[in-house]
């Protein structure tokens, strides 16, 4: 069995964002020479997410809506963990959607159903964060 391991960087302009990671995925896989095997990506960072769903901007809305209901950035003093730092909302947002994905690799591809695409969220951004994939199998 063999093991590829590879890091991607990502620096976002805002403070949160969604970002199709597939891409940089797919070539890790290619040039990892897997065929058959597993892929896995996690943000090695607690507050930004891996996840997989819909590539479509009104959807991508709604999950900015839905988590700012949900944990809301501002008013700062509203979290415990804010003092030296203002994130504690990104902290949250991560918990909500997920720190890392699995994906099953057939004939040297993700195999995905149908839209299914990866998503690397983030929640406190405007700073460089890493992302990990490690791929095993044959």
């Amino acid at each position: 069995m063999k093991s590829f391991r590879k890091e991607l960087h990502i620096n976002t302009d805002t403070r949160r964002a969604f970002v199709n990671i597939t891409p940089q995925v797919e070539d890790a896989l290619v040039e990892s020479g897997i065929r058959e095997g597993l892929a896995l990506v996690n943000a090695m960072h607690i507050t930004a997410s891996v996840f997989i769903n819909d590539h479509e901007s009104g959807l991508h809305r709604d999950f900015e809506r839905w988590l700012e209901k949900l944990a809301p950035e501002k008013p700062h003093d509203q979290y415990d963990h804010n003092g030296y730092e203002d994130n504690a909302d990104a902290h949250l947002k991560r918990s909500v959607m997920g720190r890392e994905v699995v994906v099953a690799v057939t004939g040297g591809r993700l195999d995905f159903g149908p839209w299914e695409q990866i998503f690397y969220g983030e929640f406190d951004g405007k700073r460089s964060k890493r992302l990990l994939v490690k791929i095993i199998g044959e």
